[in-house]
């Protein structure tokens, strides 16, 4: 009996056993499935057509003519202007690899569907939350409809212009191209009391061209 006993307990702890190593085979793969869907994300960010260097264009394996048109044209000041430029190209396939970013508050409801996976739905929510009055709040809206990995895909596609007189310093540093230097010197020179100052001041830094780029992300509020 006392030997029945010990079997029957040595059999249970080993068919624990055998169902923790089978629960953790499962946590593993789960984590490991996770970890991948990071690394193909990170491997599919979509370069901005206004930023991308010729070196990292020609590695999306496009024509040398495509290249030198995109690099001739900048900056578009939306992506209605790279779209009429692609006419004859696989935009659908194009644009997960390249791309002007959209105004969120201002951008048709059908010109969010260029976005590459956002259909009639989608470009309705988009729609739907206006006014953005940051980044922020549309990660927090949208991130109702769809997991934080496609909240951040999004995120290469679209931009919420920044108040220039009130906007943080973080907000800005969110807007396409812009890093701690640039932000910094937007904050800098307020109170703007125009545009025209605005160009004025930063022009100082950059070119027309940056300039003209710049300044589709910037607003003021009517006094």
């Amino acid at each position: 009996m006392k030997k029945l006993s010990i079997l029957l307990v040595t059999s249970i702890f080993i068919s624990l056993s055998m169902l923790k190593c089978k629960n953790l085979s499962s946590d593993d793969k789960r984590n490991a499935n996770s970890q991948e869907e990071k690394i193909n994300f990170k491997s599919s960010l979509v370069l901005n057509a206004n930023l991308a260097t010729e070196s990292e264009l020609v590695k999306l394996d496009i024509s040398p003519d495509l290249v030198s048109l995109i690099l001739s044209n900048r900056p578009f000041l939306s992506m209605n202007d790279l779209d009429k430029l692609l006419s004859n190209n696989n935009k659908e396939e194009l644009f997960k690899k390249i791309f002007v970013p959209l105004n969120l508050n201002t951008t048709n409801e059908k010109d969010f569907k260029m976005i590459p996976g956002v259909g009639d739905r989608m470009a309705h929510e988009f729609e739907e939350y206006r006014p953005y009055k940051s980044i922020e709040q549309f990660k927090r809206e949208i991130g109702k409809y769809v997991d934080e990995i496609e909240v951040s895909r999004y995120l290469n596609y679209v931009f919420v212009p920044v108040e220039l007189n009130t906007s943080s310093e973080e907000n800005i540093k969110a807007l396409p191209g812009v890093g701690n230097k640039m932000a910094h010197e937007f904050v800098e020179y307020r109170p703007y009391e125009n545009l025209n100052q605005f160009r004025k001041e930063i022009g100082k830094y950059v070119d027309d061209k940056e300039l003209d780029r710049l300044e589709r992300f910037v607003y003021l509020k009517k006094q």
